[in-house]
């Protein structure tokens, strides 16, 4: 394992979260998932405080997120503070019909970030709320060392997602949503995707199903 990954993997095992199927490289940038740096959070008693909107706009907002990490003495807590932000089509795409919520992200990437500082990962690793940043300032290939040239693609991936999700939003009744996740082609699109990535959109289809009134009303088990 590379220096940098053990250093990660170690970090890691501390919140009792393994390396494996939480961390993938983008191009020989380690991405982690969202999902795991919340489990992270719990685990380590961070709290985070109100958050101070910056700027609100209908494709735009900026949100300062605090968060503080219990020292383990009185007087030894670690406060550190970011930046979240997305705006439409620059830092945060969103594809097709997919409704673009860019408070929500801007929260997402902000309390990331102050995650992956209280846990002394910042620098090590992104959160894979940054995806669009990776667009915006993407590696060549060719410059990339060869040992991570196997990588997921990672646009290719997030835009698989959104897709997805997509479709999931514009399915109107519960049959329909059961349907296109147990559709063959779903399924193999699923089966490209990273655990985590598959874990979200599959989640996405079961509060899906909820909304349109499952399992109340469902007629047939849901196979999302």
């Amino acid at each position: 394992m590379r220096t940098a990954d053990k250093q990660i993997a170690d970090i890691l095992v501390r919140y009792g979260e393994p390396f494996g199927g939480n961390v993938w490289r983008v191009q020989g940038t380690a991405v982690i998932y969202h999902k795991t740096l919340e489990r992270i959070a719990a685990q380590a008693g961070i709290v985070f405080e109100p958050p101070t909107v910056i700027r609100a706009e209908r494709d735009e907002a900026v949100i300062l997120v605090t968060g503080r990490l219990p020292g383990a003495k009185p007087g030894t807590d670690r406060v550190e503070w970011s930046m979240g932000e997305a705006l439409v089509n620059v830092n945060y795409r969103v594809s097709g019909k997919q409704a673009a919520y860019v408070y929500a992200m801007a929260e997402k990437r902000g309390k990331d970030r102050v995650i992956l500082k209280l846990i002394e990962l910042h620098g090590l690793v992104y959160s894979e709320e940054e995806a669009d940043e990776f667009r915006a300032h993407q590696i060549p290939v060719r410059a990339v060392d060869e040992d991570f040239e196997e990588a997921p693609a990672f646009d290719e991936i997030t835009e698989a997602e959104g897709d997805l999700k997509r479709r999931i939003d514009e399915a109107a009744t519960i049959n329909a949503v059961t349907d296109l996740m147990l559709d063959g082609a779903t399924q193999a699109i699923l089966a490209t995707m990273p655990a985590g990535t598959r874990d979200e959109v599959r989640d996405y289809a079961k509060a899906r199903l909820v909304a349109l009134g499952w399992p109340k009303r469902a007629g047939r088990k849901s196979a999302a």
